[in-house]
C-alpha cells in the first residue's frame, strides 16, 4: 500500500495531519520532501466563533453582560 500524506516534524517525530489506517508498531518507509510553509489563512471573527461551538440560551447575545457580570452594567 502506498499513501501520500502531510506530516509535521517536531524535532523528534513526524506527526501526520490526518489519521492513518495502520496498526500500532507498523513499520513504514518514509521519503521526506520539504514543503514550503504557506501563510495561514485568516479566518473571520464569525468563522472563529463558530469553530468554538459555544452553546448558550436564546437570549445569550442580548444579555451577555448578565452572563458575564451577573447584572447589567447600565443598572449600576
Amino acid at each position: 500500500m502506498t499513501k501520500t500524506l502531510n506530516a509535521v516534524y517536531d524535532g523528534k517525530a513526524f506527526w501526520p495531519e490526518e489519521p492513518l489506517d495502520l496498526s500500532p508498531e507498523t513499520k513504514v518507509r518514509l521519503t521526506v520532501y520539504i514543503v514550503k510553509k504557506s501563510k495561514p489563512q485568516k479566518e473571520s471573527f464569525l468563522q472563529t466563533a463558530r469553530s468554538l461551538k459555544l452553546e448558550g440560551s436564546e437570549d445569550w447575545s442580548s444579555s451577555l453582560e448578565d452572563y458575564l457580570y451577573g447584572e447589567r452594567k447600565d443598572e449600576q
